[in-house]
């Protein structure tokens, strides 16, 4: 039995130093006698910075930290984030028909006792023509107005709203070095790995780096994104690619500056389809954060490109796209023999509903929580970890394709070959054909293993115009009158916290403005 003694993290960036602070606040790195964690990442790496959006889960990892909230908004240049706006997914532009909907953070309102809101709304009892989102949750009406999803006195990370963030990846990494050294215990390391070493039982016995040579630990952590130096080129993990089922596999990126310095701020990740795949429009403080994720297989890069500029207009004169290549899936083996990996070295799913940094916060999560306390458990706790993340991104490529195959889109072949059932999972199909008779509900999942909710399957199902049929069970639901009167009292408090809450760039260059002047004092 050999005690663990030391992590070592390779790689820096969003998922090496999330993943480092959180393991060593959680061990309590400070203390000498507890588990060391360090960091070495290669000072030839550049990060990227287009704009990051994330999921709810981050306010939980942040405030476990300790990471002041104002700091955070400052140093990552932060904005607030309480949905995502869907243009274009339902039909193209020009159809007939609605043109968009909306992802709100917000589960749907029910008060104690009430009546489930969803079976009243799929039976007409909300206002003629209302969006479900819109009928069960204030926050479209919230956001529409750009309103914050907190007020300014509200604790660190906490609101009346249920939000996330939108951040520069880049700033982000750097402001979580910082914070990991000064506070938490994270021992850094800015050296090159040139090379990877095994021992007799064909696990990591060394990584040597070429200014500081040898680098030893009891378990090591790859976040070297998308190369996976370690669980890939060494331990040959395997690599299990979705491209069948989720096509896109190309970004090309730009940072727009804002045309004034006071000009709104979107309190949500913007979603806009086109012709071979989706543009993300992010809004941080001073600049928007904007990419097209399209097919390579249904566009050219050129043709992309075009796209992507037609949809910027003269915002994108004058500025450079960056062009990235990746694939869908996960490695079935994040964790092998004493490497571990998180982040995209160890899988990724396009990003369409913000489940990068997630699954960042998942692997860590799971690490914290198995983290062997000698080296004879590593093989245990790996294939606990393995089920849990193999399951999770599975979860989520359903959820993702969801939004594809459901789609009406018939005017690329882009859209055509989603829905194609030969490209939807088995699993995906057998819910929707479930659906088509009754809503989802909670216990269609099983809640450990999924990153969404079961209002977020209903939010994106229903927003796409998912037909469920229920008139059989009308007479299983006699509160008609009651469940009208709380679609009409969800209104009501729409306005209310229209009146209580402030508007989104307002709070957070309020709150931006309290943090320097602290500093300075």
């Amino acid at each position: 039995m050999a005690r663990l003694k030391k992590v070592l993290i390779v790689g820096g960036g969003t998922a090496g130093w999330l993943a480092a602070c959180y393991l060593a606040k959680a061990v309590n790195a400070v203390d000498p006698q507890s588990v060391q964690v360090h960091l070495v990442e290669s000072p030839d790496i550049g990060l990227l910075g287009v704009g990051e959006a994330t999921f709810p889960s981050i306010r939980g990892t942040l405030a476990a930290i300790g990471l002041d909230e104002r700091r955070f908004l400052v140093g990552a240049t932060a904005t607030y984030k309480q949905g995502i706006h869907y243009r274009h997914w339902i039909r193209p532009p020009g159809a007939p028909g609605a043109d968009h909907f909306f992802h709100p953070f917000n589960a749907p309102s029910q008060r104690p006792g009430g009546p489930e809101l969803l079976p009243y709304w799929l039976l007409g009892a909300a206002p003629e023509g209302m969006p479900f989102a819109d009928a069960v949750s204030m926050q479209t009406a919230l956001v529409d107005h750009s309103r914050a999803p907190k007020r300014f006195n509200d604790p660190d990370y906490q609101g009346p709203m249920n939000h996330a963030f939108h951040f520069d990846a880049a700033c982000f990494a750097r402001l979580l070095a910082e914070h990991g050294q000064e506070t938490l215990g994270v021992k850094r390391h800015v050296a090159t790995v040139e090379r990877t070493e095994l021992d007799e039982h064909g696990a990591i016995a060394r990584v040597v780096t070429k200014e500081l040579g040898e680098l030893t630990a009891d378990l090591y952590v790859d976040c070297t994104g998308l190369r996976g130096m370690l669980i890939g080129n060494v331990m040959q993990s395997p690599f299990r690619s979705r491209a069948d089922v989720l096509f896109a596999d190309r970004a090309v990126a730009m940072q727009v500056p804002y045309e004034k310095a006071d000009t709104p701020i979107p309190s949500y990740t913007i979603s806009t389809a086109q012709e071979a795949g989706w543009i993300w429009d992010i809004g941080l403080q001073k600049r928007r954060g904007v990419g097209y994720v399209y097919s390579s297989r249904h566009t050219s890069d050129e043709r992309a490109e075009e796209v992507f500029r037609g949809y910027l207009g003269a915002a994108a004169e004058g500025l450079k796209a960056m062009h990235i290549k990746f694939e869908t899936g996960y490695r079935p083996e994040h964790w092998r023999k004493n490497c571990i990996a998180v982040g995209l070295a160890g899988g990724f799913v396009e990003p369409l509903e913000s489940t990068g940094i997630a699954l960042i916060e998942l692997a860590t999560y799971l690490l914290t929580h198995l983290l062997p306390n000698d080296t004879d458990e590593m093989e245990r706790a790996a294939r606990h970890f393995n089920e849990m993340m193999v399951a999770r991104y599975d979860r989520i490529i359903d959820f993702i394709k969801m939004h594809y195959c459901l789609s009406q889109r018939r005017d690329s072949s882009f859209w055509i070959d989603n829905a194609d059932p030969a490209s939807i999972p088995y699993t995906l199909q057998d819910k929707l054909a479930q659906w088509k008779h009754r809503p989802p509900h909670r216990l269609d999942f099983v809640s450990d293993l999924e990153m969404f909710l079961v209002s977020s399957w209903q939010y994106v199902l229903y927003g796409m115009e998912f037909e469920t049929d229920f008139s059989a069970m009308r007479s299983a639901y006699p509160r008609v009158d009651e469940a009208r009167q709380e679609f009409r009292n969800i209104q009501l408090a729409a306005s209310q916290a229209l009146h209580d809450l402030p508007d989104h760039r307002s709070l957070v260059e309020r709150m931006c403005r309290e943090y320097r002047e602290r500093a300075l004092a």
